[in-house]
């Protein structure tokens, strides 16, 4: 007797692959760019790449925690990035990407290279959440430590002076993934600034 054919749950139907694009994550820690990425990556297959996972590897070598690390991280990613478009895959970068220089960055690799680059800031707005996701969570990435509330209020993140798809991570989780599949989805349209929501 033959068995009946396994059902697939339409909800979670991988998405097509995308074509090459960088996709450039950013926002405060605890905002949940991470756990966007991991969805994305997962419905997309594009690459997923962490600032954090980079820096955290220096340390666990023995390099001591710096500035210099940081910038390190960044520009480790920034080459991976580069070697993984040049193959005609998709990049998800995992960053903070508060500053004008980190900003700069994929822009110019986007343009050295001829993709398309879409950035996604992830926030959330609800502040008392916020604080209890950076002040409850685990280390991801050891030994990486995670940042105080203190810290992450005094953190510099500049206002983003382009168009950008902004997500409010108090929202559902597929309900963040759909806008972002949309949104990534108009790559050759010129994208709107969206508001939380």
């Amino acid at each position: 007797m033959r068995r009946p054919p396994p059902r697939h749950d339409r909800r979670r139907k991988p998405s097509r692959p995308l074509a090459p694009r960088l996709i450039v994550l950013a926002g405060l820690p605890g905002s949940g760019k991470s756990s966007f990425a991991r969805d994305l990556a997962k419905r997309t297959g594009a690459v997923w790449l962490r600032v954090d996972t980079l820096e955290a590897a220096m340390l666990a070598a023995g390099l001591p925690r710096s500035h210099a690390s940081g910038l390190a991280a960044y520009l480790g990613v920034r080459d991976q990035a580069r070697d993984h478009l040049a193959l005609g895959r998709s990049v998800i970068v995992d960053a903070v990407n508060g500053v004008a220089e980190a900003r700069r960055m994929w822009a110019d690799l986007a343009k050295e290279l001829g993709v398309p680059r879409r950035v996604i800031e992830l926030v959330c707005t609800d502040a008392s959440e916020h604080r209890r996701r950076v002040e409850r969570r685990a280390a991801p990435t050891p030994p990486l430590p995670v940042p105080t509330w203190e810290e992450v209020q005094q953190r510099e993140y500049l206002p983003w002076d382009e168009p950008v798809l902004r997500l409010d991570t108090t929202r559902p989780r597929e309900e963040l993934l759909s806008k972002g599949l949309s949104y990534l989805a108009g790559a050759s349209r010129r994208p709107r600034a969206t508001r939380p929501g």
